[in-house]
């Protein structure tokens, strides 16, 4: 296998490549917001039934304000690392092989060879690159031939390294 690509230096990848990473990380705030919030609708319900329930109210009513916030950090922080990563649009390549991935972004190179990498997961736009537990890089599927792409998807599924969402 020798799958090679360029990457245009479009000011949108950056961020694009920045809410994929975070999106892995900070999907959580969003399960943890959800509960928190649903937690303090159900004590304030419940406590309005009570004549102690105006005395417990506060927390009620901090648990939802909790994770309201919590399931609104997600977006915040996405919408950030798009803003600030639009900056560092430079034009680079992939080439990957049996051994591994090797990219370029401007002057800069790097690679991870495939008996390094623990998983790899399936996003809509790219596809995600562990090193352990850490996301070490992204693959963009849109960017190449989808012939490229499935001969990439076999090869991952082969290795047992492709982990849908």
């Amino acid at each position: 296998m020798h799958i090679r690509f360029d990457v245009p230096a479009d000011p949108a990848y950056p961020g694009r490549v920045a809410a994929a990473l975070a999106s892995v990380r900070l999907r959580r705030f969003s399960y943890i917001g959800a509960t928190l919030a649903a937690i303090g609708a159900i004590g304030l319900a419940l406590s309005r039934g009570f004549s102690w329930g105006e005395q417990i109210s506060p927390l009620w009513v901090t648990l939802i304000v909790g994770g309201v916030l919590s399931m609104l950090y997600w977006p915040w922080v996405r919408l950030r690392a798009r803003r600030r990563s639009s900056g560092y649009a430079v034009e680079g390549a992939y080439d990957i092989t049996d051994a591994n991935i090797m990219m370029r972004s401007g002057s800069e190179s790097g690679g991870i060879a495939w008996d390094g990498v623990a998983q790899v997961r399936d996003t809509p736009d790219f596809w995600i690159v562990y090193v352990g537990r850490m996301p070490a890089t992204v693959i963009p599927r849109w960017l190449m031939s989808a012939e490229d792409a499935e001969t990439l998807r076999a090869h991952m599924a082969e290795r047992g390294l492709l982990q849908h969402r």
